[in-house]
């Protein structure tokens, strides 16, 4: 099963559940899957050190025992764009950091997924962006988008960026990251996506309430990675 890396069109999208999710449907087919979250914002202190939240919901989803560092070997404090965020504080976003975990996750795992900070075009350094991340890793994306109105000006500019950078997509999910009633937008906006960006609509994921890694519903997870 190929790897994937998991973007989403902004913050909060929920791209950390989708993530998690497809990991540990790929692990009930019985893949070697590791995940990774190279940068985060955000990071909380526990115990001395800063630890991202997203990164342990993953390794949770995925059932995966990696060290920390591995999984995320650059975690800032404030919640801002790593660029913005390393100003802030002592540390720096170590990028040689990024590769030396990645490489060493894909000699551990038959197939990864990573998932990004913000969106494509969220600033790592000065003129260096996740897309350019993506790049290097050579991973085709998966991009995780809100069924709301707006939805299809920020997919398909993600799409556009995505194709700018010479970036395989694999597929659009449509997250309820939020409990909404579904109006007329939120129905007819996945075929619309579809169809305007010329990109399969893998799956819908329903709001899920009180969420835990430990405790993902299977579906829609599975039939989402019946499409990559």
């Amino acid at each position: 099963m190929k790897s994937i890396f998991v973007t989403g069109t902004d913050t909060d999208v929920g791209k950390t559940v989708v993530a998690g999710g497809l990991a540990a449907a790929m692990k009930r087919r019985g893949v070697n899957v590791g995940v990774m979250k190279p940068i985060a914002t955000g990071g909380k202190r526990r115990g001395g050190a800063l630890v991202s939240e997203d990164a342990e919901f993953l390794t949770a989803a995925a059932g995966v025992r990696d060290p920390r560092e591995l999984v995320n070997p650059v975690c800032l404090e404030p919640a801002l764009s790593p660029h913005l965020a390393a100003r802030m504080g002592p540390k720096p976003v170590e990028i040689p950091a990024v590769w030396k975990a990645y490489k060493v996750l894909r000699s551990m795992h038959d197939t990864m997924v990573v998932e990004g900070v913000g969106g494509l075009m969220v600033p790592l350094l000065d003129r260096y962006f996740v897309a350019d991340m993506v790049q290097r890793m050579r991973l085709p994306l998966v991009i995780v988008t809100r069924p709301t109105l707006g939805t299809i000006n920020h997919t398909l500019l993600t799409v556009m960026a995505a194709r700018q950078y010479g970036l395989e997509v694999i597929g659009l999910v449509v997250n309820y990251a939020q409990r909404i009633r579904a109006g007329v937008a939120e129905k007819l906006n996945p075929d619309a996506l579809e169809s305007a960006c010329n990109v399969p609509l893998l799956g819908e994921v329903p709001f899920l309430d009180d969420l835990s890694a430990r405790d993902l519903p299977h579906e829609p997870f599975d039939e989402i990675v019946n499409g990559l």
